[in-house]
């Protein structure tokens, strides 16, 4: 343990004490009292006390309720981790010392304030657990709680979130949050803030997970005349002539040729040229799709349709799809149907979803190897927090051997030899198609076992916690079962605890931490043992030749070598570190985005609950007015020189009474001066056309309006912005910082995007048509409205 850790530890344990010194006096009170205790908490809070001064006695008090209810009293370490919880970052426990009864006592504390508590977890199975354990005792300490299911609707959903504590999943969260910031009418909203959340399994949500973004889709456009071009295209190419592809980052990219060959095909002057950004983001696309994505590892094809295959569980994803064409690109190569490309209407990334949270805090088995990504990103240290009980499972040096085949026979050799004396057996694997050659193996063998490769949760949880029985052999692929304790049958300590054989090193050191993890929970005895051969993928990609040399003498034989061990943990390092660049690139490019999507839901908000949108008219009329006085003007030497026969002619009878602003009148203002009349002028036309219109009325008709311009200019903008992204990168070749050029023309996107919604508004509102039907008012916009707004884009 870092010396950073114990010192936390001992600081954090001073308190541990303190709350079991209050243990007998919590024993007195009766279950009123102890109930009592919740009131009485909430009233010295209002009472300006902070959390931190009620820890030591709110967490007595749900630990003494915790004990009354389920019958587990949580030890010092437990209230260690608990205290970790509190302060805002990632307590590193092992498998078996109870992370969910940990996270009742922070869970109680921070719902005392009143403003939820998101207890997350990696699925609904899991989620629906703790609220039923946990949810016992926040109930009977006067909390409410709260689940939230993908099943459920908009008010089932708003009364979970309403809960003091609210038990969810990672996606079904963000997905919440983004369809919140899509409502058209703010009582439509079902989540009510972001305050604490403590997320279990915080190294799967927020580091694994956070690789791919939440998107929503809807709308579709259809290009496959152009997949199918980039296609022909991306097919024609030479490796390393006109195609880069960097194995280790799985990142491919055209050469100097390359480009050439593409400007050639495509008639093109310039790939770097803006215009240019969405036709290289196909070319880029069918790239990744010909060169770098594999038909059996990423995706299969099933039925003429290309189904994703789970990179962290192996299982299958039917229904889902890569999201800007990149699925599309796949489809082209398979020459299978191509579906037409849905539109990202929202998105954000995992990151900085989480980092919209007042308080974050996580807790899992294994994040000690990422600490320097906790912090960076999240602000969160990695505390170690010590067992209940010493470890004394044995974890043996590598087996390493020359191929799979020899490796195979070596491990059902020792698996026969355990399996007979019958100690318990769990066989990890990286991936479902690893799982199916060892199930083969096993078959062959005659040996019973059960196979889990995430895709039940309910029944996975229930073989997890049978794999410690005697003569269970259970084969697993890494991911599944997480969150169940294992437990020994009866005899099994006598016999050596649970053996846990791992098929090959995992990219992540803390993944093959978290599978030794499955054995010696609790002091329990068990021993662990990768195989590992020159032909696992990891090897392959950073072995080295002179090594596969070596090993290929050594024929059926193996080499146990702590060196060889350590060479291995340097190589999932590289990796680590490359995956964290990977994060961090993607982070930082979204970071962009993220400061527009957070100045586009606040504006939003803004217009969703304004009980005047005046104001906000008139600044939107003044931008558009403003614009206008560019588009219709010629720039010499830095000053602007106006066109006023031509501006007169474009604002005339349809954003301005006809005639009411003349030549004379504009060329005695200057810029400033002009956009400010025409802006007046465009609010009293506006007004004169809406004066006989009930005011409840108009707020509606202008909420609707601005919701539907905002919405829309949003989702073009998302899409340029990723097309820039996916293309950017060329900038390089210019000796430009591509990330600094990203977000410059970003900006001018950004900036382009409000000016258009102006435009748009203010066309729109000055052409509603108000018609009366059975005492109620009608809205239709004009017929050439539409054309009105496309006339101003293209001047502009």
């Amino acid at each position: 343990m870092a010396a950073s850790d114990k010192r936390i530890v001992k600081k954090h344990g001073k308190k541990a004490d303190r709350i079991i010194a209050m243990d007998s006096a919590m024993q007195a009170l009766s279950d009123e009292q102890l109930q009592a205790k919740t009131a009485e908490f909430k009233k010295r809070l209002s009472e300006d006390e902070t959390l931190d001064d009620l820890l030591i006695e709110a967490f007595a008090v749900a630990r003494e309720a915790a004990r009354r209810i389920l019958g587990l009293h949580a030890y010092r370490v437990q209230l260690i981790g608990g205290i970790v919880l509190h302060e805002g970052d990632v307590g590193e426990m092992k498998t078996g010392e109870g992370k969910t009864l940990t996270a009742l006592m922070p869970t109680y504390l921070n719902a005392l304030e009143g403003k939820g508590v998101h207890v997350i977890t990696v699925n609904e199975y899991l989620s629906k657990r703790d609220s039923e354990i946990n949810g016992q005792v926040l109930n009977f300490l006067g909390l409410t709680v709260g689940l939230n299911l993908r099943s459920g609707n908009k008010s089932e959903k708003r009364a979970a979130y309403s809960c003091d504590v609210t038990y969810t999943t990672n996606a079904e969260l963000g997905f919440d949050y983004l369809r919140d910031n899509m409502v058209k009418e703010y009582g439509d909203k079902v989540q009510r803030g972001l305050n604490f959340a403590i997320i279990d399994e915080a190294d799967s949500i927020l580091i694994d997970e956070s690789r791919t973004p939440l998107i929503i889709s809807g709308g579709r456009k259809n290009c496959t005349p152009q997949y199918m071009a980039a296609n022909q295209f991306a097919k024609s190419l030479k490796k390393d002539d006109d195609v880069e592809i960097d194995l280790e980052t799985k990142q491919v990219y055209l050469t100097p040729e390359g480009i050439t060959k593409a400007e050639k095909m495509f008639s093109i002057n310039s790939l770097f040229d803006i215009q240019n950004t969405e036709l290289y983001h196909l070319i880029l696309n069918a790239l990744k799709a010909n060169f770098v994505f594999k038909n059996g590892v990423e995706y299969v094809v099933q039925n003429g349709e290309i189904v994703l295959v789970d990179q962290f569980t192996g299982r299958l994803m039917p229904g889902r799809a890569y999201s800007d064409g990149l699925h599309q690109a796949i489809q082209a190569k398979e020459n299978v149907n191509i579906e037409q490309e849905t539109v990202t209407m929202a998105t954000i990334t995992y990151q900085n979803f989480f980092r919209l949270y007042n308080k974050l805090s996580g807790m899992t088995g294994t994040a000690k190897t990422e600490e320097e990504e906790f912090i960076k990103i999240y602000n969160m240290r990695v505390v170690q927090i010590p067992t209940n009980k010493p470890v004394i499972r044995k974890d043996e040096p590598d087996y390493m051997f020359a191929n799979r085949d020899v490796k195979m026979k070596a491990l059902m050799a020792e698996i026969l030899t355990l399996h007979e004396k019958g100690q318990p057996i769990l066989i990890g694997t990286t991936s479902v198609e690893s799982s199916e050659i060892v199930s083969h193996y096993l078959r062959n063998a005659n040996l019973k076992f059960e196979m889990l490769n995430a895709k039940n949760h309910e029944r996975e949880a229930d073989i997890i916690a049978k794999a410690g029985v005697k003569g269970a052999i259970t084969l697993a692929t890494n991911m599944a079962g997480r969150g169940t304790d294992i437990k020994l049958g009866d005899g099994v300590v006598e016999l050596g605890g649970l053996a846990v054989f791992g098929i090959e090193r995992n990219e992540a050191r803390r993944i093959d931490n978290q599978l030794r993890g499955r054995s010696g929970r609790q002091g329990d005895p068990g021993f662990s043992r990768f195989y590992v051969a020159m032909d696992d993928e990891l090897m392959l990609r950073f072995g080295g030749e002179r090594l596969r040399k070596i090993f290929g003498r050594l024929g059926s034989d193996f080499i146990q070598s702590r060196m060889l061990t350590k060479a291995i943990s340097n190589a999932q390092k590289k990796v680590e570190g490359m995956n964290f660049d990977q994060r961090k690139n993607i982070l930082d490019y979204d970071n962009v985005l993220a400061q527009h999507r957070e100045a586009m839901y606040v504006r939003r908000n803004q217009i969703l609950t304004a009980s005047d949108l005046k104001p906000i008219i008139k600044k939107m009329q003044y931008s558009a007015a403003y614009d206008l006085t560019r588009m219709f003007a010629n720039e010499s030497h830095g000053e602007w020189f106006i066109r006023y026969d031509d501006l007169i002619k474009g604002i005339n009878g349809k954003v301005v009474v006809e005639n009411s602003i003349t030549k004379a009148d504009l060329e005695k203002l200057n810029r400033q001066e002009v956009a400010k009349l025409i802006s007046e002028k465009m609010y009293e036309f506006y007004l004169k056309r809406t004066e006989d219109v009930p005011a409840d009325v108009m707020i509606q008709i202008e909420r609707g309006v601005i919701i539907m311009a905002f919405d829309e200019y949003w989702t073009q903008h998302i899409d340029q912005a990723s097309k820039l992204r996916s293309g950017i990168y060329l900038r390089s070749y210019a000796q430009t910082n591509p990330l600094h050029a990203y977000v410059e023309e970003a900006a001018k996107l950004f900036e382009h995007m409000q000016l258009t919604i102006a435009h748009d508004v203010v066309i729109k509102l000055a052409n509603v048509v108000i018609r009366r039907v059975e005492n109620q008012a009608q809205v239709e916009p004009l017929n050439d409205s539409e054309q009105e707004v496309r006339e101003f884009k293209q001047k502009g």
